[in-house]
């Protein structure tokens, strides 16, 4: 066959071809179909070697591990972040410790914050997560995954109510921040830039300082 009578995509490299393919078809291996549709032959070894450069696991490995970079590459619109901070305020008690419950959404670092409590509960996760999966303005609303670390305070009965409406939890290994890596630079840059530069007193200065931080790291990320 003459290179002038091959598709487009042929006329590149064989690993342009294959991952244009992969790519097109979202489907593996279906690579042979198009070389003998074409009458091209490449070995098994340069396609793995291919395949492997861009991240991609043989087929035997392939629906038993999928990479983290390549989790959030393909579903990146899809995924909503959550962790908790702790803030210490002055309050007519003496100094007492907040905890803070936020969500960001990776594609367009929203940010939303679930609830700040003093004393949170298992009541006060059920009802952050009836206001996560409103229909109307739930930041979860048309989400599919929930990255989040295992914290207790995540609860089965909260993490059911999410799955009701169709959003998966990805609950992280053990001591891996990295793996959230966009919720603790909120909470790096939330404590660095305000939080930390404050003395608080009560929890509606908590609130004020930390609603005018959402709104200021909203337009500048």
């Amino acid at each position: 066959m003459d290179q002038g009578d091959l598709p487009r995509p042929l006329r590149f490299s064989p690993s342009s071809f294959v991952w244009r393919s992969r790519i097109a078809t979202g489907v593996t291996g279906v690579y042979s179909a198009h070389f003998r549709i074409w009458d091209i032959k490449i070995a098994r070894g340069t396609i793995a070697n291919i395949l492997k450069n861009h991240g991609i696991e043989p087929a035997p490995e392939r629906e038993k591990k999928t990479t983290w970079k390549e989790f959030l590459r393909r579903h990146w619109s899809l995924i909503v972040a959550a962790d908790f901070f702790t803030v210490e305020v002055w309050t007519h008690r003496g100094l007492q410790r907040y905890f803070v419950l936020f969500f960001i959404e990776l594609s367009t670092r929203k940010v939303e914050i679930g609830g700040i409590a003093r004393d949170p509960n298992s009541l006060w996760m059920s009802q952050i997560g009836r206001n996560l999966t409103d229909a109307v303005d739930g930041i979860l609303n048309g989400k599919r995954y929930l990255i989040h670390d295992r914290d207790p305070l995540f609860t089965a009965e909260f993490l059911s109510m999410l799955a009701d409406t169709g959003v998966t939890s990805v609950k992280l290994p053990p001591r891996s921040p990295n793996l959230n890596a966009y919720a603790e630079r909120f909470v790096r840059s939330i404590k660095e830039c305000c939080l930390d530069k404050m003395i608080l007193f009560g929890e509606g200065s908590l609130r004020r300082a930390v609603h005018e931080f959402v709104v200021h790291y909203k337009y500048a990320s």
